[in-house]
């Protein structure tokens, strides 16, 4: 299964971002063949609209599941529609957060925040 997570860097020692949309990467990772590819975020530069714009890379690149600590509502109606889960992380850890993540002991993400709509903040 193709994953995708927010990271800060492009590198697998990297930390998780706490912003989904203006991350500066996303790692997808294929849990399966464990190959790792890292994507810049575009959008993160957008005046607006970041997180619809990173969901659709998301989509783009054939994730399953997305891993982030916070979604907006507008990108999680991308996921939503798309049939993409959406997955809390508890922590900044990249590699606990993947083995969380196979082990299934992370939670779907119930709480969307409503974004940052035009303000271009994190």
């Amino acid at each position: 299964m193709k994953i995708a997570i927010p990271v800060n860097e492009d590198s697998m020692n990297t930390t998780i971002c706490i912003s989904f949309g203006r991350t500066p990467y996303f790692l997808i990772y294929d849990t399966e063949t464990k190959d790792a590819k890292f994507l810049s975020n575009h959008a993160a530069a957008s005046q607006g609209g970041a997180g619809i714009k990173a969901a659709q890379m998301i989509i783009d690149n054939q994730a399953e599941a997305l891993l982030t600590p916070r979604c907006g509502e507008n990108a999680a109606d991308v996921f939503k529609a798309a049939g993409i889960k959406i997955y809390q992380t508890k922590d900044d850890r990249l590699d606990d957060t993947i083995q969380a993540f196979e082990k299934g002991e992370l939670s779907l993400l119930n709480e969307i925040h409503p974004g940052f709509h035009n303000h271009g903040g994190k």
